[in-house]
């Protein structure tokens, strides 16, 4: 008869540590015309009764949505979530105040094995980053 510490299951590896992400809106049409315009993309929507939830168009890796909603409160205070800024930082930066964000860092080189970085404020008043490997 082993003790109760040999008989725990091995802790299982995670591929991927973040598997779902939603971005709060108070004005949910604003906040998906701000994504689909700095990403050039046209994101689904479903909106119900209770919530109104957009999808960032994905086919692998961690999906998300901009939801509006009952607890869907914006806020630039918490944790930064990095987006993916694709090969060039400055393709996706350039739309952000365009798009009604504000840039509060500016392209910023991290290393040669890091890539760049920027921090904005979306519509609606989210914080987030962007990374750019390249």
């Amino acid at each position: 008869m082993g003790t109760a510490s040999s008989k725990m299951k091995k802790p299982v590896r995670l591929k991927e540590l973040v598997s779902w992400f939603e971005i709060p809106a108070i004005n949910f049409q604003q906040a998906v015309a701000f994504y689909n315009h700095i990403y050039g993309i046209e994101m689904e929507t479903v909106i119900s009764e209770v919530n109104s939830i957009a999808y960032f168009p994905t086919t692998s890796g961690v999906g998300g949505a901009i939801v509006s909603g009952v607890g869907s409160t914006p806020s630039d205070h918490g944790p930064l979530i990095y987006l993916n800024g694709g090969p060039d930082l400055n393709n996706v930066l350039s739309k952000i105040e365009p798009a009604g964000g504000r840039i509060i860092l500016p392209k910023t080189w991290i290393s040669a094995e890091g890539g760049y970085y920027a921090i904005f404020i979306d519509s609606e008043g989210n914080k987030f980053a962007l990374h750019s490997k390249a």
